[in-house]
């Protein structure tokens, strides 16, 4: 299994695999040919459907200013579902092409090739064996991370915990309306800022968790820098929670890395067992994710049994599954911002149940992984990430009908 590292990475919104990857895949092949004097990039599948909406083409122009960029609707029997073709030009000439896949989280692979991301730390093949190597050694989820990945960790996971705080604080002062045409305004600060009447301690953690969540999507939503969390569609549920523990409940820091490191084991183990892309598996594979992950982490930090972690985060993905990724106009606004959120306070409740039901369950965390895979192949493609179905659909029918179309 690959290192933690490949799940979260720092760049702009608002999709990982639609702007994060396809910006890393312009700087690849770009540098594979420098002498080039002209580019062309068509996109496919997912990225052709709604990267308009989710600034594919923006994104690739940051690195290459000048390509042309096609948008192929009608390919059939992609090889992954978001594919893109890049060419390379010298004068009027071709002298490269490469099939890039944008495979989740901001991660590329060169058709042929493997990836960077693709070296292996972990020999463990799922999470069950990963508590089992655990439970023998005696140590904790914890230890397994540090130990496998060693202590250049620690400086990366501060610099990721350091762009999660930043997100934040910028999503909390901020006002105004969101960028795409939707009309949606900043919530963030208003959460954090306005009290309900006679609120008391429970109303308010989860006031303040929707506060962060919020804050953090907002940023994807605007385009601005956020971490993949494995997402950036997801990218405000573990920045939440873990923010929550910091400034509100005073964890040290040593705490947030820690959680950070068990958080990115868990979303290494879907990744590599299942998806973490809309794309190939629908929303559950991002929000179900995330929320899986922040679950795990919270329970590792607050020192439970291994048997915990692993309840936490197996409830947190099976109550996500068949969860569809719709997002309106393409948009990663409407559902996205507030399911962020959701999954956040889902993920404190997933905690809370596993100190109790721990010992009653049936189902397995790699059981629900393999679940989940298995509903996102068998969902329609309307629900991965295209805005043909859900509340895309319904949204775009209502507008059109009012002349409300953006």
């Amino acid at each position: 299994m690959k290192s933690i590292r490949s799940i979260y990475k720092i760049g702009n919104g608002p999709s990982s695999s639609h702007t994060v990857g396809p910006y890393n895949a312009a700087k690849a092949f770009s540098a594979r040919y420098p002498e080039a004097d002209r580019f062309e990039v068509t996109l496919y599948g997912s990225l052709a459907f709604t990267g308009e909406g989710h600034g594919t083409g923006k994104a690739i122009m940051t690195v290459l200013p000048d390509a042309v960029i096609h948008f192929c609707k009608d390919a059939k029997d992609l090889p992954h579902p978001n594919t893109m073709l890049f060419e390379a030009f010298r004068d009027g000439e071709i002298i490269g092409r490469a099939r890039i896949f944008s495979i989740g989280g901001g991660s590329i692979r060169f058709e042929g090739e493997q990836s960077d991301d693709e070296r292996e730390v972990y020999p463990q093949k799922n999470f069950s064996e990963m508590i089992e190597y655990c439970r023998n050694r005696g140590i904790s989820l914890t230890e397994f991370v540090w130990n496998a990945e060693g202590e250049s960790l620690r400086p990366y996971l501060t610099e990721i915990w350091n762009a999660m705080e930043s997100a934040v604080h910028a999503g909390l002062s901020a006002s105004g309306i969101l960028p795409g045409g939707l009309g949606v305004s900043r919530k963030a600060k208003t959460l954090y800022e306005k009290r309900c009447y006679n609120e008391d301690s429970s109303i308010t953690q989860s006031r303040l968790l929707a506060a962060y969540a919020f804050a953090v999507s907002e940023e994807n939503a605007c385009e601005h820098v956020v971490v993949t969390a494995p997402t950036c569609g997801s990218c405000g549920v573990i920045p939440s929670l873990l923010y929550y523990l910091r400034h509100d409940r005073g964890f040290p820091l040593e705490s947030i890395l820690d959680g950070l490191a068990v958080a990115g084991l868990i979303g290494n183990v879907i990744r590599t067992n299942a998806s973490i892309s809309g794309a190939e598996c629908g929303c559950q594979a991002e929000i179900g994710s995330a929320c899986s992950m922040a679950a795990g982490a919270y329970a590792s930090m607050l020192r439970m049994r291994l048997d915990q972690i692993e309840y936490a985060a197996e409830v947190a993905m099976e109550h996500n599954l068949g969860l569809t990724c719709d997002p309106i106009q393409g948009l990663v606004q409407i559902p996205c911002i507030e399911r962020n959120s959701v999954a956040a306070m889902r993920a404190v409740s997933c905690v809370n149940l596993s100190h109790f039901l721990t010992e009653t369950r049936k189902v397995s965390f790699d059981e629900v992984v393999a679940t989940m895979y298995q509903t996102g192949k068998d969902m329609s493609d309307k629900y991965r990430e295209t805005s043909h179905g859900g509340l895309a659909e319904i949204y775009g029918n209502k507008s059109r009908q009012t002349g409300n179309m953006t």
